[in-house]
């Protein structure tokens, strides 16, 4: 028995601490009622040993089962969830439309011996820090100096729970954040709009003229394909269309489309690119020109007439004729005869950071500066998005918004304001920013990590990439080994090889995996 508990106790201890908090819970919530039982007769001093050892080991085994699932190697089993679901290219349920669909399959577990920087083939440093953090700057230190030798470097980590920093190098640092930027796109969408806001594509009827307007509402998931996986559909409102028209004795219709909720220039300033469609009001799947549903490919060239010929091809085949479709705008007595709405905005946040849709952002951006009184234009929602995180107190300094996307290289953001983003949408007073944490990528798992991690912390980070000429940035979150979730945020400029930076920034969040440092 002496055996058996000296063989057990380091992981029962470390699994007892872990279970702690849901024991907690659970007894708050549950409460036992006395055992009745008959008076024991006199009970001799190895039968009280026994019975001590007995429950012992009972209590273990539970806290064991309260604290995991466990894999073969002893390893808390990598987190499970909503990333998990349905996302054919990674991440959560983004097709969902307020319905639940599927059972997540789970994530795989970490092996039990993390690899650090050069194939080391040992347990990082997991001694404690001394106040001042140094044991975690010896950890992190030369791997995030791997990542741009020549170049400039910024990095911090944060202890979610408590706000406390636990490092920090040139956390104030302006630098390019590439994709990172779409974390405060959807911090800045999620405050603005709230949660459960949709976007609306509708069809009006002018009663004076018979037009038929097709009006955009900026939904970046508006979808022809038959498969919407939950998303709005263009054969949807054109049959429920052709239905009011037939209804009103109309079988010929001239066909017009309303781009006017946005203005300014629909062009990205990169210019034509094949990770982003011309920004529009009205597009369908997002402009794309195969089946693909996430990824760089070629765009039309003119989003909003290609949506509008489409459903025009639709409104054919359910008996109503059209003239070819042009630009207008519909009045303000103009008769709404059929609408479909997006997922709501949490899905599409969700959707966005997993697969760092472009489209998705710039056109949360625009949204975000519609609710905030600005132009839904590309400076707009830049002026948009800073001014929604002002107001959540987050540290600004140093940071200049172009963009929702993170494609303009003007755009500059700081390590510290992207830990404080993570950790504000942490926080359990603010649980409509929860969609921007449960949207991050899962390492080896979902999304732009899917092929990343496969032999390092896969299932134990979640994180935002980003990735241009040049810079390669990661913020998210990971659970170390005493559970504690941790957001951090790093970034390199000045890469001169995308791959072996890439895979420094990778390597540090592993080893901040591995790590109990303080």
């Amino acid at each position: 028995m002496v055996r058996i508990a000296n063989a057990v106790r380091p992981r029962l201890t470390r699994a007892t601490t872990a279970a702690r908090p849901r024991i907690a819970r659970l007894a708050n919530t549950v409460r036992l009622r006395p055992a009745h039982l008959p008076r024991p007769q006199t009970v001799r001093t190895w039968q009280y040993t026994a019975g001590a050892v007995t429950a012992g080991l009972t209590l273990a085994a539970g806290a064991v089962t309260v604290a995991g699932p466990w894999d073969a190697n002893g390893q808390r089993t990598a987190e499970r969830g909503r990333a998990a679901a349905l996302e054919r290219s990674g991440g959560a349920d983004h097709g969902r439309s307020g319905t639940t669909a599927g059972v997540p399959r789970p994530a795989p577990s970490a092996a039990p011996v993390l690899t650090g920087l050069g194939g080391v083939k040992g347990a990082v440093d997991t001694k404690k820090a001394d106040p001042g953090g140094k044991a975690l700057s010896d950890v992190l230190a030369p791997l995030l100096e791997a990542s741009a030798p020549d170049g400039s470097r910024a990095a911090v980590v944060v202890d979610v729970t408590t706000g406390r920093r636990l490092y920090g190098v040139d956390a104030g640092k302006s630098l390019i954040p590439a994709s990172t930027t779409k974390i405060a796109t959807s911090v800045a969408a999620l405050s603005a709009l709230g949660a459960d806001h949709r976007l609306t594509t509708r069809t009006a009827l002018e009663p004076d003229t018979g037009e038929l307007v097709l009006v955009g509402g900026g939904d970046p998931t508006l979808t022809a394909r038959k498969r919407t996986d939950g998303r709005a559909s263009l054969p949807t409102l054109a049959a429920d269309t052709a239905k009011a028209l037939h209804e009103r004795g109309i079988d010929k219709v001239t066909l017009s489309y309303d781009t006017t909720l946005y203005t300014g220039p629909a062009l990205h300033p990169i210019g034509v690119n094949d990770n982003l469609a011309a920004v529009s009001a009205l597009a369908v799947d997002e402009g794309r020109t195969d089946d693909s549903d996430s990824g760089p490919v070629t765009r039309v060239t003119d989003p909003a007439q290609d949506a509008a010929a489409k459903f025009a091809a639709l409104l054919e085949d359910a008996g109503i004729k059209t003239t070819p479709p042009g630009p207008s705008k519909a009045t303000t007595r103009a008769q709404t005869l059929a609408t479909v709405s997006s997922p709501p905005l949490s899905a599409l946040v969700e959707r966005m950071l997993t697969n760092s849709d472009n489209d998705i952002a710039e056109a949360l951006a625009r949204q975000t500066a519609l609710a905030s009184g600005e132009p839904a234009s590309f400076d707009g929602g830049a002026r948009a998005i800073a001014t929604q995180l002002r107001k959540l107190g987050l540290p600004m300094s140093g940071a200049s918004f172009h963009d929702g996307s993170g494609l303009d290289r003007d755009d500059k953001l700081t390590a510290n304001l992207l830990t404080g983003l993570l950790v504000k949408a942490a926080d359990p007073a603010r649980p409509g920013l929860r969609p921007v944490l449960t949207g991050l990528p899962v390492a080896g798992f979902t999304g732009t990590l899917t092929d990343r991690y496969t032999d390092g912390a896969a299932g134990l980070v979640r994180a935002k990439t980003g990735t241009l000429t040049g810079v390669n940035t990661l913020a998210g979150t990971v659970v170390d080994t005493d559970g504690q979730l941790l957001a951090f945020a790093f970034l390199a400029s000045g890469t001169t090889d995308p791959q072996e930076a890439r895979t420094a920034l990778d390597e540090t969040a592993t080893a901040l995996a591995a790590c109990g440092c303080r």
